[in-house]
């Protein structure tokens, strides 16, 4: 660590140079500075020189590179923004707040650009016309709170810089990025992935709790942890995480927690992924593309949605600050030279000609109150807002518990900040946090070693088709943990001979109307199942392909009066009792009571005895199920999909 480097903060404060400061921990602060290139693809940022060296590059992901995967949004042209580094010094917060500026900066004609009559008819439309068509499980729609500043934007952002280190707790990354004729300048809660050492990190982070006035209570928290809104809304995108875990990692990703994420005014709740790659960091990022506790699920879905109902571009939010870092270990042959650091680029103001903006957004569930989620990004604005001084700040007397001293005297209510400890680990508040993982499937929890002998289909093969639905990856590597060779192929590139040749055919979820055959996608799902069963060869169908199964048997197809996106029952799958996460919104429905249909070739129904809706259906080389056997949700879900992939292999009989 070195003294803080007053001639060029001289400098910076005279916009000279572009630069960045970030702050990853509670002592230090990094400058970093150097030269802007902008770049067009994530595969084009340099991480050597022209002579081949590593360097440290800073990159600004904007939301509209979800184009390089196909995906839709509002393309607004906003750069892949690259800070070559040159110099980097490192100096301790002490320092970095005794030197930076801190008078106040005044805003004007301070607003949100959708009012909140308007952005409630927006979530009423979202749950009704996206989430109740079964478009997906969730969606985030941002709004903009905007004002216009006098103020010169560098010494701005370092005035903003300052108060949030002060004022801010709790940020994965305290940041401000000053280049030409853009600053940003905010505090993420959230990494979005890192890779170091060949190990692969996502945390996500969903569950919002707006402290009350004067700070967060032991009360306060527990009513938020006991909502199975919030819960249901982790749960949804630890499983949508999981789908990019599985993309990116040989061993697909195990999870830890849950934990709390404590900020100023608002408290997350969050779980931590981790697995192994030896993939490109680039390569990472791009199959990672973007959060979904900022976009939602399924992910290529989310974005049509969010292109939907949001009427102008993103620009960064959304989008990743990512750090690559020259490796300083011995890099074994094939693994990358860079470690990845990459917190969403959310909590964050921008400035650029004169005008602020804060974009915030809220995850919109079936669940959802079209005023609490209203109320939801006040909150997060009110975050960035108060931290920065924009607006008054609270003060969080009662945010902490006092720490029971080591004589076991009576607790001191008086005890200062300095001697307090996060709500956190309150043991009535810890208790209902691990408490939530006794509902969750112990495979995404545990150590994934490989069975004894391979597997129970050890030397058989697959192929799993996409239908626009990456839960296809979990399933895929819970397939090959079952000992199968898998391929994930997409519907649109699946071949007829691949078709007819594949040992197993796996015809994956995806979101729309199963009903309605005008898309291609939907089209193409019909005749992949169709194909398959004309054949009599091996086919396992899971969620939209199951109902397109059960279409084809002249099983009546019908919505939900409630979509069940993120539900968790407990079913009767032939026989025995099995614990899954349902993502629907659409069911096969049979008679109550029916449990074989089919005049020439007798079919084997599990259904809800009441209502009829069809859980499962098995026949001569084939199985399917509704529920997502691969979601963290299905704690039976490995030991049903064994018995299903082992009845659609099993010969069949004349």
């Amino acid at each position: 660590m070195t003294g803080f480097p007053h001639d060029l903060f001289a400098e910076l404060a005279q916009g000279a140079l572009p630069f960045a400061l970030i702050a990853r921990d509670a002592e230090t602060v990094e400058l970093l500075t150097g030269d802007v290139v902008d770049v067009d693809l994530l595969a084009d940022i340099p991480l050597t020189d022209a002579a081949g060296t590593p360097h440290e590059v800073l990159a600004l992901v904007p939301f509209r590179q979800v184009r390089e995967r196909g995906f839709s949004c509002h393309d607004d042209g906003a750069p892949l923004r690259c800070l070559i580094v040159t110099g980097r010094t490192v100096f301790s917060r002490a320092e970095a707040l005794a030197e930076l500026p801190s008078a106040p900066v005044a805003l004007q004609d301070a607003g949100f650009d959708i009012d909140d009559e308007e952005y409630a008819d927006i979530v009423r439309r979202v749950i009704a016309d996206e989430i109740g068509r079964g478009e997906g499980a969730n969606f985030v729609i941002r709004r903009d709170f905007t004002a216009a500043v006098d103020a010169d934007p560098v010494t701005t952002a370092l005035t903003w810089f300052r108060a949030l280190l002060e004022h801010e707790r709790g940020a994965y990354w305290t940041f401000a990025v000053v280049t030409p004729d853009h600053v940003a300048v905010g505090a993420s809660p959230e990494a979005h992935v890192s890779a170091r050492d060949g190990v692969v990190t996502m945390n996500p982070i969903s569950g919002t709790f707006r402290h009350p006035a004067g700070g967060a209570t032991v009360p306060t928290l527990t009513e938020f942890l006991r909502s199975t809104k919030e819960t249901e809304e982790l749960f949804m995108v630890v499983d949508e995480e999981l789908k990019m875990m599985s993309a990116v990692c040989s061993d697909g990703g195990r999870i830890t927690g849950p934990h709390l994420k404590e900020m100023s005014r608002l408290t997350h709740t969050e779980y931590v992924l981790r697995g192994r790659s030896r993939l490109d960091p680039r390569e990472i990022l791009r199959e990672t593309m973007f959060a979904p506790t900022v976009t939602g699920s399924p992910m290529q879905n989310a974005c049509t949605v969010i292109t939907r109902h949001e009427t102008s571009p993103r620009g960064y939010y959304s989008g990743v600050a990512a750090l690559f870092t020259p490796r300083t270990d011995l890099v074994l042959e094939g693994e990358s030279t860079h470690d990845l650091d990459a917190p969403i680029l959310i909590r964050t103001a921008y400035l650029s000609d004169g005008r602020l903006r804060v974009p915030v957004g809220a995850t919109l569930v079936r669940h959802s109150d079209p005023y609490g989620e209203v109320g939801e990004t006040h909150g997060k604005a009110a975050g960035v807002l108060g931290a920065i001084g924009a607006i008054p700040r609270d003060v969080p007397a009662q945010a902490v518990l006092p720490v029971v001293a080591a004589s076991e005297d009576a607790i001191d209510e008086d005890a200062p900040a300095a001697d307090a400890r996060p709500l956190g680990s309150d043991p009535e508040i810890a208790a209902l946090l691990a408490s939530r993982n006794a509902r969750l499937a112990a495979f995404w929890l545990n150590p994934q070693a490989t069975p004894e002998g391979g597997g129970p289909f050890a030397g058989r093969s697959a192929i799993v088709v996409d239908a626009e639905d990456r839960f296809t990856t979990m399933l895929a590597h819970q397939l090959r943990h079952l000992g199968l060779d898998v391929e994930i192929v997409p519907w649109d590139r699946v071949s007829d001979e691949q078709i007819d040749a594949a040992e197993l055919v796996v015809s994956g979820p995806g979101p729309g109307d199963p009903r309605d055959p005008s898309t291609p996608r939907m089209r193409r799902m019909r005749e992949v199942v169709a194909r398959r069963r004309a054949l009599g060869r091996p086919l396992v169908a899971v969620c939209l392909s199951h109902q397109i199964l059960a279409d084809g048997l002249g099983i009546d197809l019908v919505p939900l009066d409630q979509p069940h996106q993120g539900l968790q029952k407990t079913v009767d799958v032939f026989g025995e009792a099995a614990s899954i996460g349902f993502y629907n919104t659409f069911t096969a429905r049979v008679p109550a009571g029916t449990t074989r249909v089919g005049a020439d070739v007798e079919i084997e129904v599990a259904a809800d005895p009441v209502s009829g809706d069809v859980f499962a259906l098995r026949g001569p080389g084939f199985a399917s199920i509704q529920g997502h056997l691969e979601s963290i949700l299905s704690r039976d879900g490995m030991l049903t999909l064994e018995r299903l992939v082992a009845a659609a292999l099993s010969p069949v009989t004349a």
